[in-house]
């Protein structure tokens, strides 16, 4: 039971810290909104194929989703090397 609401949590955070809605989500994951708030709440889990969406579209591994990884990262693939080096210095400079 704790794996389902730490999976909840994490969407959760993921999905309003990308200032996206339940709606939103469900649309990018193709689910329905209402499967989005069981995951979210911890009534459910998705299936493997749902899970690789969620990691796709917040840039996470599974690993992280489900609590077996505890780092996030980032994509920077498709940057150019100044611009990744610029997402890492912003990175740093939160770190403080």
């Amino acid at each position: 039971m704790i794996l389902i609401v730490d999976f909840g949590v994490k969407i959760k955070n993921l999905r309003m810290a990308s200032r996206l809605t339940q709606i939103e989500v469900a649309e990018r994951v193709h689910i329905s909104k209402a499967m989005v708030s069981s995951y979210e709440t911890g009534i459910r889990l998705p299936s493997y194929a749902v899970l690789i969406r969620f990691a796709l579209l917040f840039g996470v591994s599974t690993d992280y989703l489900l609590g077996v990884e505890r780092v996030k990262s980032v994509d920077v693939s498709g940057l150019s090397d100044v611009q990744a080096d610029l997402v890492i210095k912003l990175i740093n400079e939160f770190r403080g």
